[in-house]
């Protein structure tokens, strides 16, 4: 019987992370998140910043992920935690990573998910599309919505 309650519970979450903006809308005002790789976190957040007087109909936070290299060596299981912890949060709407070897790993978790993806060597020029996309969007479907505007779907 513990099993089932354990089952249950698992179902609920799994329900509950599947999120942001698929089949809810998402209320004017609230607070969506963009994970941004460490190499690009700097310039999101300033370009955030700057944009603070851009009509964007939900508050934009970024929340900066952790270093996805051991040294100069790519780590995999890094970059498929840095997109899973993406997918997990159920008020994400975008993703900006470097073009690069770690975009062939993390872009499927994504796309899964139905996160926007944006690679860049520029936290701001990212920031700066993605906040376009948003200001644009659906409330209705934001994720799907901002995935469109930036060309994805």
């Amino acid at each position: 019987m513990a099993r089932w309650g354990a089952l249950a519970v698992l179902c609920a979450l799994l329900a509950a992370a599947a999120g942001c903006g698929e089949e809810e809308g998402v209320a004017e005002g609230a607070t969506v998140n963009v994970y941004a790789a460490a190499s690009l976190c700097d310039e999101a957040k300033s370009e955030l910043a700057r944009a603070a007087d851009r009509a964007v109909q939900v508050r934009v936070r970024v929340v900066c992920l952790g270093d996805d290299r051991d040294g100069a060596r790519l780590d995999l299981a890094a970059v498929g935690a840095n997109a899973r912890r993406a997918t997990e949060d159920s008020i994400t709407v975008g993703y900006l990573e470097p073009p690069g070897p770690a975009t062939r790993f993390s872009r499927p978790i994504l796309d899964e998910a139905g996160i926007a993806w944006i690679d860049s060597d520029s936290g701001a020029a990212a920031m700066s599309r993605l906040l376009a996309a948003i200001e644009d969007a659906d409330l209705d479907a934001l994720r799907e919505s901002v995935r469109e505007g930036l060309g994805e779907d």
